[in-house]
C-alpha cells in the first residue's frame, strides 16, 4: 500500500482551502481535488508492506514536537508535475523541525528502505494535470495552526486519490518544550 505522513487540516482550514480553490480560474478547477483530500505532505514513503506498516505508526508516536502555524499566502503554478497549489512562503521553524525529524526518522527505518528525501515546500494541492501556466491573482492568506499529524494510505486506481487517515499524533502546543 502507498503511504505518506502529512498534516491533515482541520474542517475550518479545509473550508477555508476551499473557498480559496473555488477562487481559481475555471479553466484551473477542472481538475479540481476535492476538499476531502486537501493535506500538506511531510514524507511521501511510496509502497510498503502491510507488515511494515506498525513500523512507520512507531515512528510517529516516536515524534513529541510542536504543532506550529502555517501562512498560506500565495497561489502558484508548478509546470513540471502540472499542479496549482496554495503555497507557504516561509516554512515555520516547528515545521522544519517535523520535517526533518521525521526524514531522519524514515531514513533510519526499515519500514522505509528506499525512502528518499526531498525539501520541504509547504503547500496544499487545489487542481492537477493543469497543461497551461493561468494568470494567477493574488491569494488571501489562509492560516493554518497545525496541531496533528498523520500516516495516511493512498489509492490512486480512481479518477480521483481516496486517502484514509491510518493513524494521527498530536502536536505539542507551539510554546512547549518536547
Amino acid at each position: 500500500m502507498r503511504m505518506f505522513f502529512a498534516l491533515w487540516p482541520d474542517e475550518l482550514t479545509r473550508t477555508q482551502f476551499a473557498l480559496a480553490a473555488a477562487a481559481l480560474p475555471a479553466e484551473c478547477r477542472a481538475q479540481g481535488v476535492p476538499g476531502q483530500n486537501y493535506h500538506l505532505t511531510l514524507a511521501f514513503v511510496g509502497d510498503v508492506a502491510v507488515s511494515q506498516r506498525g513500523a512507520l505508526q512507531q515512528i510517529g508516536a516516536s515524534l513529541r514536537l510542536p504543532g506550529s502555524t502555517i501562512t498560506f499566502d500565495a497561489y502558484e503554478y508548478w509546470r513540471e508535475p502540472q499542479v496549482i497549489v496554495a503555497a507557504a512562503r516561509e516554512n515555520p521553524a516547528a515545521l522544519l523541525e517535523l520535517w526533518s525529524r521525521l526524514q531522519q526518522a524514515l531514513q533510519s527505518s526499515q519500514a522505509a528502505p528506499r525512502f528518499k528525501s526531498s525539501p520541504l515546500r509547504a503547500h496544499v494541492t487545489f487542481a492537477r494535470k493543469v497543461a497551461q501556466a493561468p494568470v494567477l491573482q493574488a491569494m488571501s492568506p489562509i492560516c493554518w495552526s497545525a496541531r496533528a499529524f498523520s500516516l495516511v494510505s493512498s489509492d490512486t486506481r480512481g479518477a480521483h486519490s481516496v486517502y484514509t487517515v491510518v493513524d494521527t499524533w498530536s502536536l505539542l502546543d507551539e510554546t512547549e518544550k518536547p
